[in-house]
């Protein structure tokens, strides 16, 4: 309580106002936090929007380039394949209805290139069993595309993440310029004390 009446009211923008006890680095102080906000705030956004805008850009054309292609097992994949009954069905069989997928090697074709590689199959697909992949413009295995909705969604956060993280320059930056400001001023204030006290001292005694 007593420091808060030594201390006095609180008073927004008071570096702003004229003030015969304000000193130039309160002056400075004021500029720095100006400053240190406003990169703040433009690093933030623009750099939020820049990722949001190249994310959705790339899932956008991964949708145009990205197409899915039927492909064949070439050997047979591991697991018994599952009958809708429940029961398991033979070897031969490549009915499998249990969701259960694992790892086969495929062979597909595109533009009259053949290649293979490792996809997920249904469980005891036999060779010769299609399945279907999506692969790029040179025919490489890819992910399937995100859609137009899930693809707004993860460019936004990704956008978020990328704004707070770039903020977060500047604002850490304000701040300690701001602690070694405050420091200095205090600094200074204890050096004048030192100067002036022991004069008020002898005025009042």
């Amino acid at each position: 309580m007593p420091l808060k009446a030594f201390r006095g009211p609180k008073v927004w923008l008071w570096r702003w106002r004229r003030n015969p006890l304000k000193r130039r680095a309160d002056t400075m102080e004021a500029w720095v936090l100006l400053g240190a906000w406003l990169l703040t705030l433009l690093a933030g956004v623009f750099a939020g929007l820049a990722a949001a805008r190249s994310v959705e850009d790339g899932l956008a054309r991964e949708r145009v380039e990205w197409h899915p292609v039927v492909a064949h097992v070439l050997d047979k994949a591991p697991g018994s394949a599952v009958s809708k009954s429940g029961s398991s069905a033979s070897s031969d069989s490549s009915d499998s209805s249990n969701g259960e997928r694992v790892w086969a090697r495929v062979g597909w074709t595109v533009a009259g290139s053949a290649h293979s590689g490792q996809a997920r199959v249904p469980a005891g697909s036999k060779v010769g069993t299609p399945v279907t992949v999506w692969t790029d413009l040179q025919g490489h295995l890819v992910t399937r595309p995100a859609g137009a909705s899930e693809a707004h969604v993860r460019s936004a956060l990704i956008g978020g993440l990328v704004g707070l993280s770039a903020a977060a320059v500047p604002f850490v930056a304000g701040l300690v310029a701001r602690g070694r400001l405050e420091r200095r001023r205090m600094d200074r204030w204890d050096a004048e004390w030192a100067r002036l006290g022991p004069q008020w001292g002898r005025t009042t005694g």
